[in-house]
């Protein structure tokens, strides 16, 4: 079973429940696609075994083939390519590797070339194994990146995918082939207004899914309302507790060192599966 846990910001607790998910889960596999700041491996600290470059392609242009008949520049909806004084320049940071000026130019004076924008870490930690991308600083996108990541799913076993936050190209990627999505949120107006734009996303994909109120002090009618309004259930309720908080801040697994957290995520972990199972 491949489960995804995404969020509408930021802070709301999405690695803090996909980590922890991983333990309770025992053999299973995490990974982190949340490639701009991935941090899952603070709190499993895998050993790493395995680094690799993730490349795409960006245009490399003969100048002694080029026509300067600018077909190239003109096609570029990005503005990655110019003609001056002469000949076309490529500003790499800002291509997007779509391949068109190689197909629209005449001469054939533009061929591509590999650039890297990551790399992907893997390790183990105990029972789980541990793949995480990093996009490398100023990049355009990390779509390649997750598309790579996703490359190693074991099929044998459960996987559980943190996300990027929020509902951008990056989260589209990490969910495509999911079974079932959990929703982290916290309870504030400024979360609700986040999470429904999640919602929005996992509607449009044809996504089961569940939300888990993170940091909750009491009950908060306007989210609960809304979430029962459109038949989304709640599947856990996280309250602030100073205790989960000394946890988190030392890069501990709740799940590992609180027997009353282990039993927690064990008891979401098999609601999931068994909702998965019926979709």
């Amino acid at each position: 079973m491949k489960t995804a846990v995404l969020s509408g910001k930021g802070g709301t607790g999405k690695t803090f429940v996909s980590v922890n998910l991983a333990y309770a889960a025992g053999k299973s596999m995490y990974i982190d696609c949340d490639v701009e700041e991935p941090n899952g491996h603070i709190f499993l600290k895998p050993t790493v075994d395995g680094t690799e470059s993730v490349c795409v392609l960006i245009p490399k242009v003969n100048q002694s083939k080029c026509s300067g008949c600018r077909k190239c520049v003109d096609f570029c909806r990005f503005n990655a390519l110019a003609y001056i004084r002469d000949r076309v320049e490529v500003f790499e940071d800002i291509c997007h590797s779509c391949g068109g000026c190689s197909l629209v130019c005449p001469e054939g004076a533009i061929t591509e070339k590999p650039k890297e924008i990551g790399v992907i870490k893997s390790g183990n930690s105990g029972d789980v194994r541990v793949i995480s991308g990093i996009m490398d600083t100023g990049e355009e996108s990390g779509v390649p990146i997750i598309k790579q990541l996703l490359e190693k799913t074991w099929e044998e076993t459960d996987v559980f995918i943190d996300a990027p936050p929020g509902s951008a190209c990056t989260v589209m990627e990490s969910i495509r082939d999911i079974d079932y999505c959990i929703l982290v949120t916290e309870p504030t107006v400024f979360g609700l207004h986040n999470l429904k734009m999640v919602l929005e996303l996992v509607d449009i994909f044809k996504k089961p899914h569940g939300v888990v109120i993170n940091k909750t002090v009491g009950p908060f009618p306007v989210l609960e309302n809304y979430l029962k309004s459109r038949n989304t259930e709640i599947l856990m309720e996280i309250k602030y507790d100073p205790v989960l908080g000394d946890l988190n801040s030392r890069g501990m697994i709740a799940a590992k060192e609180n027997p009353r957290y282990h039993d927690m995520f064990t008891e979401l972990l098999s609601g999931i599966e068994g909702k998965a199972a019926h979709v």
